[in-house]
């Protein structure tokens, strides 16, 4: 949590506004596509239903895709042939499986930006960046810096010093 205490243009009384910014490090996420090999899907072959005649009643156009490892399966009855069902239940068999590694990657990502950003509570603060004294504050270390537009422009070795040698 970084705290900023500064004087906005807009404030006719000078009174001290004092905002939070809270700030967390996290990896970029990756997408991945799934590809299923053969052993990993038990396929099933049934005769569809409704409409198409005699077609429905002696041929076995619809299919079913399932999953060995999580169990999710897809059916497909749409098209007339097998090799087009096929080819259908499997790119929703992949929408399913992709569907649910998000989710999971999702509660990770969230977990993992929570444990960093805590309540967001402005008592866990780690820096004060104070404008009308020209100072930053790092609480954890309990030593200020003046200069605060040169820091703010990228000239921060002195900070990171003074932390690595706190460490």
């Amino acid at each position: 949590m970084h705290r900023v205490q500064r004087v906005p243009v807009t404030e006719k009384m000078g009174r001290i506004h004092t905002s939070t910014a809270s700030v967390a490090i996290m990896p970029i996420k990756k997408h991945t596509n799934i590809v299923l090999s053969p052993e990993e899907y038990d396929m099933e072959f049934s005769r569809s239903s409704g409409a198409g005649g005699q077609n429905v009643n002696k041929v076995e156009t619809a299919v079913r895709l399932i999953h060995k490892e999580t169990g999710i399966d897809a059916r497909c009855t749409a098209e007339r042939s097998q090799a087009k069902n096929r080819e259908k239940a499997m790119s929703m068999l992949v929408a399913k499986l992709q569907q649910k590694q998000d989710e999971e990657d999702a509660k990770k990502y969230a977990s993992n930006r929570q444990s960093q950003i805590g309540t967001a509570d402005r008592s866990e603060k780690i820096r004060t960046y104070n404008y009308l004294q020209d100072r930053i504050t790092d609480h954890r270390i309990k030593k200020s810096w003046h200069n605060m537009e040169k820091i703010l422009a990228g000239n921060i070795e002195s900070i990171i010093e003074s932390l690595g040698e706190a460490e």
